[in-house]
């Protein structure tokens, strides 16, 4: 049985070594349209690789996925972090968590990752194609058996009973038609996971500043995440903004990545405790000068900017401080607006939202609805998550639950 997988990153390399190692009279062979594999592997987590995140509950592990949270619950079930934590080990790999739920290597390398993964596709005898993309596949029948025929790149073309795609995200929907002339219907790809673009941040001189837990909420919407968050030259990052990003993807995209953030520095206190917390320290330190004396653990650069923002002399001591600046202040504090005009990509890690509609998937199987024998796993799908590992634990688990169903003898 000729098995192709089309694709050679996370995705495509769990789907071929699943099949090969579940049905070892499988001839696999996995294709690679450039001469990289594992790209993306290679430079995710500053070149550690995320490979998943320390949460065990399928229902509450599914919840960070803006697009496919219902449909990866059951498959999570299957194969999720905790599968993928023993899959490695069991090859020699240990991961290790920390604080923030993040998963990576012992070795703090990607290349660790790597090699386990061209190791065991040699182990289960997968071939590997590289700079060989694939251009059109066409569905036929043999002998009453569904397989298929794929054009390739180089002009030649193979047959496969089975085709695992895992071709990743695409930002242009044109990237999708080979797929969309076969009937798939594709949500229309738009960036996720990217940091705000500020050209006129009050606030550029602190680049590097950063803060452990702040709230960043969209004017005018509900939309809003609270995390740490990282002032850049161009504006603003760390996993608030990037998370963000992330749910709001096709809303941002709407709006041109044009729009109003509101930036809460101390989301722990509401607006009524921050003004009782400032009028507290004036009464007890009246003589201290406010933009040398930082509150709530704001770092000092920070908390200047802020109350300069405020429109607060540098020299003025609390006792002398009018009504009119301590509520300008607060607003400083508690919900400063930047116009946000545009993104920048988050380092290489390019993550779509969009790809195959999900309900033209099995995703027990990951078999696609319309063809049988065709079958999809990763980011060409409409599945992505926030940052922390997700991305990679959706491409284990579909690139695993394809693989095995591929493995099975054609019904």
């Amino acid at each position: 049985m000729n098995i192709v997988v089309v694709g050679g990153g996370a995705a495509g390399f769990f789907g071929a070594i699943a099949c090969a190692e579940a049905n070892p009279k499988a001839k696999v062979t996995l294709l690679e349209k450039s001469n990289k594999l594992l790209a993306k592997v290679r430079v995710s987590g500053g070149g550690r690789c995320n490979v998943t995140h320390n949460c065990f509950v399928p229902s509450v592990f599914s919840q960070h996925y803006p697009r496919g949270a219902k449909q990866l619950k059951e498959a999570f079930k299957i194969f999720g972090a905790a599968e993928t934590i023993a899959w490695f080990k069991q090859r020699g790999v240990q991961l290790k968590a920390e604080a923030d739920g993040r998963m990576f290597p012992v070795t703090d390398t990607s290349e660790t990752i790597i090699e386990c993964l061209e190791r065991e596709a040699r182990r289960t005898g997968v071939a590997i194609k590289t700079s060989t993309g694939v251009e059109k596949i066409e569905p036929q029948s043999i002998n009453g058996q569904p397989s298929f025929i794929l054009s390739l790149s180089n002009a030649q073309s193979i047959t496969a009973a089975k085709v695992l795609v895992c071709t990743g995200g695409n930002p242009k929907l044109k990237g999708y038609d080979w797929l969309l002339a076969l009937g798939h219907k594709v949500q229309e790809p738009v960036p996720s996971l990217f940091t705000f673009n500020v050209p006129n941040n009050a606030l550029k001189e602190l680049m590097g500043v950063s803060v452990p837990k702040a709230k960043v909420r969209v004017a005018g919407q509900k939309l809003e995440y609270e995390g740490p968050l990282l002032i850049t030259h161009w504006g603003y990052s760390g996993p608030a903004v990037l998370k963000l990003s992330a749910w709001g993807a096709r809303l941002f995209h709407t709006l041109g990545y044009n729009f109003t953030a509101l930036i809460n520095w101390i989301p722990a206190f509401t607006e009524e405790a921050l003004r009782e917390q400032l009028q507290n320290y004036r009464q007890a330190h009246p003589k201290k000068i406010v933009s040398t004396n930082p509150l709530f653990g704001l770092p000092q650069r920070l908390w200047k900017a802020l109350t300069q923002l405020a429109e607060i002399p540098d020299e003025l001591r609390w006792a002398e401080l009018p009504a009119k600046n301590t509520n300008k202040l607060i607003e400083a504090l508690h919900r400063a607006p930047f116009e946000v005009k545009g993104k920048t990509t988050f380092k290489e890690e390019f993550v779509t939202c969009g790809g195959i509609e999900l309900s033209q998937v099995n995703m027990k199987t990951m078999e696609s609805r319309l063809h049988p024998g065709l079958y999809f796993a990763g980011e060409v799908l409409d599945i992505d998550g926030i940052t922390g590992g997700f991305n990679f634990q959706a491409a284990w688990t579909t690139g695993y639950l394809a693989g095995q169903a591929m493995a099975l003898p054609s019904s």
